[in-house]
């Protein structure tokens, strides 16, 4: 992946990584964790960017919509 398609992915993924922390208590959960041990804020938050992009992937590769557990 080229630096610049690199940067566009983490603008496009940060907003709904801050949305995600707010409103997704499994990725709160994680944030809190993270936050928790000592690591900082900005570097949680990548670690969300990270995980609801293999979130992403895992539901397009078993062709899925989301969550069960949606209400």
């Amino acid at each position: 992946m080229t630096g610049r398609m690199l940067r566009n992915t983490q603008h496009a993924i940060f907003l709904p990584a801050l949305v995600a922390i707010r409103y997704n208590a499994d990725l709160k959960a994680k944030y809190d964790q993270l936050v928790a041990v000592g690591k900082e804020k900005k570097v949680a938050i990548t670690a969300v960017m990270r995980k609801l992009l293999v979130l992403a992937n895992a539901l397009l590769r078993d062709q899925r919509m989301g969550s069960e557990n949606q209400g």
